[in-house]
């Protein structure tokens, strides 16, 4: 079998699988011999790889997720997770790959694997540089069409974890959204101090979250947050006349809650530009003082996990950055 890993540092988060384990994979799950893997890089969790099996037409996606012992307690278990959230993902189905096969017996190998359908088209980072500017008005509306589509779904409760046996096994769900949002921020703490980092920021805003729960409990209905959906998650046509969303993957991260604090709508807001079209689609946003208020307790969440990420690829200034970051938010609530 042609192997072409991406060359990474023994010390890396993201390791490598064997040429051997792909193998057994591919004989498992097809009976047939894998006769090319190649790496995706895209991603900074999950190791992916591009397989071409003997005999089928089109490659398939085998991803692997880290072993047990090197996952947060904010990320345990997140390709289950992702497994247990596809049928809540209905709306969007034809937009997404297909799961093959999951395997959580590490019989194989000791990590959690899926192998799903190769989605058409390029990923979006790699696309949208090929086209003028103006033009990713197309692309950004489709984003807040589908966005909408995944945030209208209702769940049973606030949190992540879809029960037992599935998503993160340390993070079940809460019955106020107050409690999941508190929840969130102690387990990032937690985990950023298992990481030998500071985290009294993230501490304090547990605190506030808790003490104005009354704020964050207008939120009364859960709805399906995507988790990390945005540019790096999605493919474009190739050779279209315009940016073309063709397909979104990658939703192993999704928590149910209050819409605005997902991370999608953090990035649709991060700067005024040919994105603003995302909110043609998705629909207006709430910005009464309470929905700010709330916004600025949603935005450190999401500086803690960056500052998690960070940590893990050796970005010490980025790491550092955070600290300001979190900081600075801290005062406009205050």
């Amino acid at each position: 079998m042609h192997f072409q890993p991406i060359e990474r540092p023994a010390q890396a988060f993201q390791q490598p699988v064997t040429p051997a384990h792909l193998q057994e994979i591919s004989r498992r799950v097809f009976g047939r011999d894998a006769v090319e893997a190649v790496e995706l890089g895209l991603g900074m969790y999950n190791t992916t790889y591009k397989v071409t099996v003997e005999g089928r037409d089109r490659p398939v996606v085998m991803r692997f997720a880290p072993e047990p012992a090197r996952q947060a307690r904010s990320e345990r278990e997140l390709m289950r997770n992702e497994y247990a959230t596809a049928p809540y993902l209905a709306p969007i189905a034809p937009l997404m790959p297909r799961i093959i096969a999951a395997d959580w017996s590490h019989e194989l190998i000791g990590r959690d694997y899926l192998v799903q359908t190769l989605l058409d088209g390029v990923p979006a980072p790699d696309g949208l540089p090929g086209y003028p500017r103006p033009t990713w008005t197309s692309f950004f509306r489709k984003m807040g069409e589908i966005t909408r589509k995944i945030h209208d779904v209702r769940g049973p409760a606030f949190g992540p974890g879809f029960g037992p046996g599935f998503g993160p096994v340390a993070a079940p769900a809460y019955r106020t959204w107050s409690e999941a949002v508190a929840g969130a921020l102690r387990e990032l703490a937690a985990d950023a101090e298992d990481a030998g980092l500071h985290a009294a920021d993230l501490r304090k805003a547990a605190a506030l979250a808790e003490e104005r729960r009354d704020v964050l409990d207008e939120i009364t209905e859960p709805r399906l947050l995507t988790g990390d959906l945005w540019t790096v998650n999605a493919m474009i046509a190739k050779d279209a006349p315009e940016p073309t969303l063709t397909g979104v993957l990658d939703f192993d991260r999704t928590w149910w809650g209050d819409p605005a604090a997902d991370w999608t709508i953090r990035m649709a807001n991060a700067k005024q530009d040919e994105r603003l079209a995302f909110w043609e689609t998705y629909g207006k946003q709430d910005r009464t003082p309470a929905a700010t208020w709330r916004s600025l307790i949603y935005e450190i969440r999401h500086l803690g996990a960056v500052r998690l990420e960070r940590h893990r690829h050796g970005e010490c200034d980025g790491v550092a950055q955070s600290y300001d970051d979190v900081t600075a938010v801290l005062a406009e609530i205050d």
